[in-house]
């Protein structure tokens, strides 16, 4: 008795459900277009800007490379530059490691932590003579070494 009640029920509710329709999408649709405007548009431009960037270095430009080194375009081929970092040192990089372009003058103007005076110390320091090691070793060993170790040896 029981049974078919229940039957009878499981087909009437199977025959209440319709086909999804278009409002059932629209909120996925909504966040599809969310997540289009806020992340994925901002990010192919810019990664197109930095392409263009990259492709336009020049002899003279001023970079910042993803390692962190700050240098000056000596040359730049299709793939790689050649990267200036300190006068005489040159390096070569992938284009596609350029991460920022930064303005003309820039590598002048940056601190890097030593203040002038500190620079003059190194120099002073470094143009004194060093100083020599004491010539008798075993003399400083044998000072040291406690009185156990001298009566070890009497």
């Amino acid at each position: 008795m029981f049974i078919k009640e229940a039957f009878a029920q499981a087909a009437n509710s199977a025959a209440q459900t319709t086909e999804p329709t278009l409002m059932s999408f629209l909120p996925m649709i909504g966040i599809i277009v969310i997540f289009y405007f806020l992340l994925i548009r901002p990010q192919t431009k810019r990664a197109k800007e930095q392409k263009q960037m990259q492709n336009e270095l020049q002899k003279g430009d001023e970079i910042v490379i993803s390692g962190g080194e700050l240098g000056r375009v000596v040359s730049a081929g299709d793939s790689y530059i050649t990267m200036e970092i300190a006068t005489g040192v040159e390096i070569i990089v992938l284009k596609s490691s350029v991460q920022t372009l930064l303005p003309k003058g820039t590598l002048k103007s940056i601190e890097t932590g030593k203040s002038n005076r500190a620079l003059k110390n190194s120099k002073q320091k470094s143009n004194e003579p060093r100083q020599t090691e004491p010539e008798n070793k075993e003399t400083e060993v044998n000072e040291t070494e406690s009185p156990k170790q001298d009566n070890e040896k009497n």
